[in-house]
This record gives structure tokens, C-alpha cells and sequence, in this order.
């Protein structure tokens, strides 16, 4: 007996493995295939909850993950560029979404598995071309996919001689809570609801467990796959842990309504599984469906309440900025094209501050060490690129209409101030990633050189503040002292550098803190470099 368990728990973890390999697989594959512009679907197609369901279904189905589809929410959110009530959802979006895997389990396709495989090695080995490449991904993690049910199927049969097992399924038929605690516990280990549901699937398939028992087991993968957005919210924005917060409520509220409804619930997939002929696999896929789209028209009315719920559940101050373009109006273009480059500079001027802003995180990061300093900035930064891409496209629709040679050269001078603070916000993010490389590889710095480093930061910062001001009131003094206190950053950078080589050639610093140190104030005299060309611009001075 004691080999059969062996062999029987080997079958089934390494085929979960292989199942879960297979998944992912297949996700990246086709993630690769769709183009990195899932983030775009969800933050251009969001503009009501309706909208909000059919991206977070479309941004599921193709990278075969609700937990991912939901991280990148929270992510979004965080980042503000997206509200809760946008994210609501995309959250239940990605819950129907989730089901095709489901239902691509219901194909009964188990004994192709193999060959499905090799079908998937020989496009990714056997060609160069990118496109072939991310197909043979999909179709080898397709292949993957079943062969790990396939085995986690054969490690289970031998489940149907042990009698606790017997008892266990038994009692999951007579007490639903419990099958709701165990379907989402699994998924919580597991963090993965395909799979569980998998799973579910072949015991169901192999007849080792009731329609009653499955049904509550089901419902309960669908609570535990919130885990993955409860991680991923820690330690970001009142905002992204409302976020994380709905998608617990809402499978919590559906799992409710489902379970004082179970006996006719069952009685419906029974009737879908008789008129349809389904197989056993299919079936649950098709209660899944059903539980997941009927939740959804069930709750999607109410998304204003589970906001309002959320924000009690979770209180405190969003201090989350709206990153999206708020001056933008396409309408002055063609009407007012003064007007339009008024809107324009209020947006790069908008975009100078969260430069400014990214610029204090990343100097708290420095002295602190706190990874939600980092994580700000880093979202600042994103910020900064998504306004450079607005702003950008906005001034390009703008060039074609007929300007005066005064709002020619504003129009010139904001291009080119746009691309001045994006190039900041790289510098400021390289700092970032800089202060990461010193934490990994435990390179120590002098209260020294961390005093210097704050010196010429504070410097940064006042430069960069009052080239913006310079810019907001076309103010030719702020802008001279701007190009004044640029020539203190680079006399600081000099010396700063060369004492810090005096500090290793005594032995003081290590050579890595050496790099680190020089490569930071590299990019702070870099950063001076770009507010005096802003500065510059104010003054009539073009490079």
C-alpha cells in the first residue's frame, strides 16, 4: 500500500505542477501574442463598470489568470490611474474570464496531450520567428495543461478504495460550509482557481465526488483566488487595498447568495448537464460560468454600494493624484489653438510637479530605506511617461492647426520641456534602482558621502522647483538664478566626485560605494542639466 501512495502522491503534485507550468505558460504566450497592451485595454476601455466587466474578461481570457488580471488592476489603481469604481468592475470581469480555462478542461482532449506537446516543442525550437515562438508557447503550455490533469487524475483514482476519503465526500454533500472552507483553503495554498477547479473537475469526471459535495468546493476556489489581490495590495495605496477588498466582498456576497440558493442551483446544472450532455468536466465548468456571469448581473448595479462598503471596511485618506491628462481637451484645437497650448502648458506644468514629487521620494528612499518611497516614485515615474505620451500626441494634433509665430515658438518650447521632465523622471527612477542595487549586494556608504548626497539633492530639487516656476510665469529672473544654481550642481558633482575617490584611495569606502555614489550624483547633475534647459527656454535661449 505504502508504494501506491507514493506513487499516488507523486502523479498528483508533479502533474499539479506540470498543470500549473502549463497554465503559465500558455498565459505568457499569449500575453506575448496579444502585445504588451493589456495595461492599455484596461486603463482606455474602463469608462464605465460595463466597459470595465468586458476589458477585465477580454485582459483574463488572454493571459489565462483572474489573479493577474486583478494585480495589474490594483497596480492601476494605485498608480491612480484608474478608480475603484472603474476597477469594481474589471474585477468581476476577470472572475467570468477566468472560467475558459475551465471550459477548455471540459474538452475532452486528455489522450492528445502528448502529441499537443511535442507539436508546441517543435514551433519553439524548430523556428526563429517571434510570432511562431509565442504560438508554440500557447500551444505547449495547452499541452502541458492536460497532461498534468491527465496525471493528477491518475493519482487520484486510487482515492475511490480509501474509505476516509468515502466518508470526506459524504460529508461535503451533507455540509456545504465545509466544502466552501476546503475549496478555499486549497486555493489559497495553490493560488491558482484554474486549478483547484481542474482538480475539482477530475474528481467529479472520476466519480469520486457528488454534484451537491462540488458545487460548495467550487464556490470556495472562488474566494481563495482573492488571496493573490490581498498579497499584492500589502503595503500600497488605500486605494489598491479597496481595490483587493471589493474582489473578497464580491466572492463572499456571491458565495452567500449561491449557497441559500444551492439546492435549486444544483438543480439547474443538472438540467444544463441532461439537455446539453454534457461530460462531468464540462458540467462544473458550465457551473462556474453560470455562478461568475450570474454574480456578476447581480452585483454590477450595486458597484456604487460596494464602493461606498469598501471605503467604510477600509478607511483613511486616498492620497492617490489622478495621473490622467485633465487639461487635454481636444475641442480648443480646432476652436482656440491659444487656449490649447494654455491647457498644454497647465499639463506639463502638472507633469513638473510629479517629476518634483518623484524627486523627494527617491531622496526619503535614499535616507530611509522604505520600499513605499521607492514604489511611489517608481509610480510617479510611470505617471511622468503617461503624460508624455498625451501631452506629445495633444501638441502633434495641435502643430497642424494654423498658429501665430508667438504660439509657434510656445508650442516649440513646451515639446521640448515635455521631453526635458520625462528624462528627469529616468534619472530620478535610475537613482532608484541604484539605492536597490546597494541594498542587494549590502554596499555600505559613509555618513559622508550621505550627507553630500542630501546636500545636492535639496540643490536638485530648488532647481528643478524653480525652473517650473520660471516656466508657470515666464519669469526671466527665476530663470537666470536657475542656470546660477545649475553651475553650483556641476561644481558640486566635481567635487563631491573627487572627494569621494580621496575616501577610497584611504581605504574609508568601499569601491562599490564608490560607483554607487558617483553614479548618483551623475544623474542629480543630469537632472540640473535638464532644469536649465527649461530655465533656458523661458530666456529665449534654445540649444
Amino acid at each position: 500500500m505504502e508504494l501506491n501512495v507514493q506513487e499516488m502522491l507523486f502523479e498528483f503534485f508533479g502533474g499539479l505542477g506540470i498543470f500549473l507550468f502549463g497554465l503559465k505558460y500558455m498565459g505568457d504566450g499569449l500575453q506575448k501574442s496579444a502585445g504588451d497592451r493589456l495595461r492599455d485595454i484596461l486603463d482606455r476601455f474602463t469608462t464605465n463598470p460595463i466597459m470595465g466587466v468586458l476589458a477585465g474578461v477580454l485582459v483574463t481570457v488572454l493571459i489565462q489568470s483572474s489573479s493577474a488580471t486583478t494585480v495589474i488592476t490594483v497596480g492601476l489603481v494605485s498608480a491612480g490611474f484608474m478608480t475603484l469604481r472603474q476597477a469594481i468592475g474589471v474585477i468581476m470581469g476577470a472572475n467570468i474570464g477566468t472560467t475558459i480555462t475551465a471550459f477548455i478542461i471540459g474538452i475532452d482532449i486528455g489522450e492528445y496531450a502528448l502529441p499537443i506537446i511535442a507539436l508546441g516543442a517543435i514551433l519553439l525550437f524548430f523556428f526563429k520567428n517571434k510570432k511562431v515562438h509565442s504560438l508554440g508557447q500557447i500551444v505547449f503550455g495547452f499541452g502541458a495543461l492536460f497532461y498534468g490533469l491527465e496525471l493528477m487524475s491518475g493519482g487520484m483514482k486510487p482515492l475511490r478504495g480509501l474509505e476516509s476519503f468515502h466518508d470526506l465526500t459524504v460529508e461535503l454533500s451533507t455540509n456545504p460550509i465545509l466544502g466552501v472552507i476546503v475549496g478555499t483553503l486549497f486555493t489559497v495554498i495553490v493560488q491558482s482557481s484554474s486549478a483547484t477547479i481542474g482538480i475539482l473537475q477530475g474528481l467529479f469526471g472520476d466519480g469520486l465526488i457528488t454534484l451537491e459535495a462540488a458545487l460548495p468546493v467550487l464556490f470556495g476556489d472562488n474566494i481563495g483566488t482573492t488571496i493573490t489581490a490581498i498579497l499584492a495590495a500589502i503595503g500600497t495605496s488605500v486605494a489598491a487595498r479597496r481595490a483587493a477588498a471589493t474582489h473578497v466582498l464580491f466572492n463572499l456576497i456571491g458565495t452567500l447568495i449561491f449557497m441559500i440558493l444551492l439546492t435549486p442551483f444544483t438543480g439547474l446544472i443538472r438540467i444544463f448537464q441532461e439537455s446539453l450532455n454534457l461530460n462531468p468536466e464540462m458540467t462544473i465548468a458550465f457551473a462556474h460560468g453560470t455562478f461568475n456571469i450570474t454574480n456578476t448581473l447581480i452585483q454590477l448595479p450595486f458597484v456604487a454600494g460596494l464602493a461606498y462598503v469598501v471605503t467604510k471596511l477600509i478607511p483613511g485618506e486616498d492620497a492617490i493624484v489622478d495621473y490622467k491628462a485633465k487639461h487635454l481637451d481636444p475641442v480648443f484645437i480646432e476652436q482656440s489653438p491659444s487656449i490649447a497650448i494654455g491647457q498644454a502648458k497647465e499639463e506639463v506644468l502638472r507633469m513638473g510637479k510629479f517629476a518634483v514629487q518623484g524627486l523627494e521620494e527617491t531622496n526619503q528612499y535614499i535616507k530611509t530605506k522604505n520600499t513605499k518611497n521607492a514604489d511611489t516614485a517608481y509610480q510617479l515615474e510611470d505617471a511622468i511617461n503617461n503624460l508624455d505620451r498625451k501631452i506629445t500626441d495633444y501638441l502633434v494634433m495641435l502643430s497642424t492647426s494654423s498658429l501665430s509665430e508667438n504660439e509657434s515658438e510656445q508650442h516649440g518650447m513646451l515639446m521640448d520641456t515635455v521631453r526635458d521632465i520625462e528624462r528627469i523622471g529616468d534619472h530620478f527612477e535610475n537613482i532608484i534602482e541604484l539605492i536597490e542595487y546597494q541594498q542587494a549586494n549590502k554596499v555600505k556608504m559613509t555618513d559622508t558621502a550621505m550627507d553630500d548626497l542630501d546636500q545636492m539633492f535639496e540643490l536638485t530639487i530648488k532647481t528643478v522647483n524653480e525652473a517650473l516656476q520660471a516656466l508657470d510665469h515666464n519669469d526671466k529672473d527665476i530663470a537666470t538664478q536657475v542656470v546660477r544654481k545649475e553651475e553650483k550642481i556641476d561644481k558640486m558633482e566635481r567635487s563631491l566626485r573627487k572627494q569621494h575617490i580621496m575616501r577610497i584611495s584611504e581605504g574609508v569606502c568601499s569601491g562599490q560605494a564608490g560607483i554607487v555614489f558617483v553614479d548618483i550624483i551623475s544623474n542629480l547633475e543630469r537632472i540640473g542639466d535638464h532644469a536649465v534647459n527649461i530655465a533656458d527656454y523661458v530666456l529665449g535661449e534654445s540649444h
